[in-house]
């Protein structure tokens, strides 16, 4: 009776607890600093395209897009120190002075509210340059204007400094930002070159005519997205580019010899990675405008090979997120034709008249729908039976132990997170389940070796039951729009069979569905090669700690014998060194740390000089005698130290 007293009393106490006090409001600095993934997505270090310091930049230099777009400024200013810190000028009017202090500091302000000085602009919501000066350890922006500039200093969003003098330089606006390195944002960030230009390039493809000076290097396009199918093409295009240009859209496409369809599309000059209305609409049109000329043909054999760009220009273009990367708009404005409408117009107009005039061209892409309706006529029965298996196969799967979230979860704001490692036999995917993330890492076992692909039709996709298997889990075979996982994970080990495994999986997707590495989805989970500990004392390391707490070991995990060499002198004297040989050796309690927040993955990547087929051809084809020379020639030899292993 008294117990329960207790616990009443206690209960009433802590309503009490609930008053005037408990309630508090932030300023819009303190709130984005708060929550900054409200406004800008992930945190994340700078690995990865999605990370947030690449938002900051983006916030930026769309105010500068802005004013090219209006015609005030043709060049643009971009330089990164160190990796670490980030200028911007642009010769466009420049921040009005009067209410410059507002314009980066105090959110819900801005020039774009009413669509008169910008039009269609992608940054309409007065939040993003407000977010890069909250989350700057510094932040700096001089607005030059008829012959005067005002200079004001930031730190953590809060006002430090504000000058207005004489100037003789031109127009424009000038911005300098730190992302704040604090452990509960950017820890230990670091802006990746190729990450940055490649955005870079994204915005001259859009802006023909726009210079843009990134560290003293210039990038410039002259012929739009035509260029941009140019430098991201890995397999020869079939016919040349046809590129289209209308009010508010452009459109390019060709065919290749590959699996898949891929999409680059981009809204007001935002990519917009994950697709939406616009990249919908074009893929329902260009294949009813190319069977409509025809007379026949599916749709599905019309975009096997398709290799396209769409950008449209929108007023008041409405997104899933603040970070932009799916359209969720229906209308080019608020009175205006839907997306789908006015895209499908301009395809059939367009598109039909071109194929009209360009018999050659038509002729070509009538033999390449042919050919992809041959070959799924052939494996129209192995394809029926292979469904049939995985539907069965994905109700009681045991090559997969799925997650609770999916990258195809719309609303779901964790799907981003989602992932699946594919691991090779039963220890290493039994430690790696052992230890994730239940809501958001799924893993794929594999039996052993897979078939090398290469030089085989999407028949074997179907006929092999793993490739299947692994086809159906990550639910491809019509397409991204329907990917289940935003990064798929090659886990092999890093010996000689798991180098081999790794090259096969990743030649199955490069040759069946080069477009999930081309979008940035496939990765490779990088695992520590050693553990170096002190033995300072016998007894268990519990947690893997470093902090030199009396009783615990001293651990460091070392990924390269640079780290290992470093943590022995760090660790000294008389170090106990574990090599890793698989991963199955590694417990899951240890396991967890990898694929944690602190998890190395390595991005599959595809460049503009690289020839997929070519590659293939000689990595993965029946030259065997030429590789081995080349081996023969190259191989270096790296003895171990019997003394540095248990």
């Amino acid at each position: 009776m008294s117990d329960e007293y207790t616990i009443n009393e206690n209960s009433q106490q802590q309503l009490a607890d609930y008053d005037d006090d408990n309630i508090k409001t932030l300023t819009g600095t303190e709130h984005i600093r708060l929550r900054p993934g409200m406004y800008i997505g992930r945190l994340g270090d700078g690995s990865f395209p999605e990370d947030g310091i690449y938002v900051l930049l983006k916030e930026v230099i769309d105010n500068s897009i802005d004013e090219f777009k209006m015609k005030a400024g043709d060049r643009i200013e971009v330089n990164i120190e160190d990796n670490l810190r980030v200028s911007v000028r642009d010769y466009g009017r420049g921040i009005p002075q009067g209410k410059m202090i507002e314009a980066v500091s105090v959110l819900n302000t801005g020039g774009k509210y009413d669509s008169k000085a910008f039009k269609k602009s992608i940054g309409l919501n007065g939040v993003g340059v407000k977010a890069v000066n909250a989350l700057s350890t510094h932040f700096e922006v001089h607005s030059f204007r008829d012959g005067k500039v005002r200079k004001a200093t930031f730190e953590q969003g809060k006002l430090i400094s504000d000058v207005t003098e004489p100037t003789q330089d031109e127009n424009g606006t000038y911005i300098f930002f730190e992302p704040d390195n604090d452990t509960k944002l950017f820890k230990d960030y670091k802006f990746h070159d190729e990450i940055v230009e490649n955005m870079l390039r994204n915005y001259t493809y859009l802006n023909t005519g726009l210079a843009i000076m990134y560290n003293g290097r210039r990038i410039l396009s002259r012929h739009g997205l035509e260029d941009l199918l140019k430098d991201r093409m890995t397999n020869d295009p079939l016919y040349p580019i046809i590129h289209l240009k209308g009010e508010d859209i452009e459109v390019a496409f060709t065919h290749a010899n590959q699996y898949g369809e891929e999409y680059y599309s981009f809204v007001n000059g935002q990519h917009t990675t994950q697709g939406g209305t616009h990249q919908s609409a074009f893929k329902e049109h260009i294949a009813k405008t190319i069977k409509e000329f025809f007379g026949k043909y599916e749709y599905g054999d019309i975009r096997t090979g398709i290799v396209a760009a769409i950008a449209i220009n929108v007023e008041e273009p409405v997104f899933e997120s603040q970070t932009k990367i799916k359209l969720g708009s229906t209308q080019m404005a608020p009175d205006g034709d839907t997306i789908n409408k006015y895209v499908g117009d301009f395809i059939k107009q367009q598109v039909d008249n071109y194929l009209h005039i360009h018999q050659d061209v038509a002729e070509v892409i009538e033999n390449k729908v042919k050919e992809s309706e041959r070959e799924r006529k052939a494996m129209a029965g192995v394809t029926k039976l292979a469904r049939e298996r995985a539907k069965k196969a994905n109700l009681h799967n045991r090559k997969l132990r799925d997650c609770r979230i999916h990258f195809s979860d719309v609303k779901n704001e964790r799907k981003e997170e989602s992932c699946i490692f594919i691991t090779e036999g039963d220890s290493a995917s039994g430690s790696i389940t052992k230890s994730r993330d239940v809501n958001t890492q799924a893993v794929f076992s594999l039996r052993g070796k897979p078939l090398n692909s290469f030089g085989l039709t999407k028949k074997v996709v179907y006929e092999n039951e793993e490739f299947n298997l692994l086809q159906a889990a990550l639910d491809i075979e019509e397409g991204l729009d329907t990917l289940r996982y935003n990064k798929v994970i090659v886990a092999t080990d890093a010996d000689v069979d798991g180098m081999h495994i790794r090259l096969l999986i990743i030649t199955f997707f490069l040759q069946f569905f080069p477009e999930l590495i081309k979008k940035g989805h496939v990765y490779v989970l990088q695992t520590p090669l050693f553990r170096v500990r002190n033995r300072r004392s016998k007894i268990k390391d519990k947690a893997m700690r470093e902090d030199g707490k009396k009783g615990d070991f001293v651990t460091r995990y070392c990924y390269s014998e640079e780290e290992r060499v470093k943590a022995i002198q760090d660790l000294g004297p008389d170090p106990e060194i574990t090599r890793f040989k698989g991963l199955g050796e590694i417990s899951p309690e240890e396991f967890a740390g990898f694929i944690g927040p602190d998890i190395r993955l390595e991005q599959v990547t595809l460049h503009k000089n690289d020839q997929v087929q070519k590659l293939l051809e000689y990595y993965m084809g029946k030259n065997t005698m030429e590789r081995q020379n080349f081996i023969i020639d190259n191989l270096v030899i790296e003895e171990d130290k019997p003394e540095d292993y248990e």
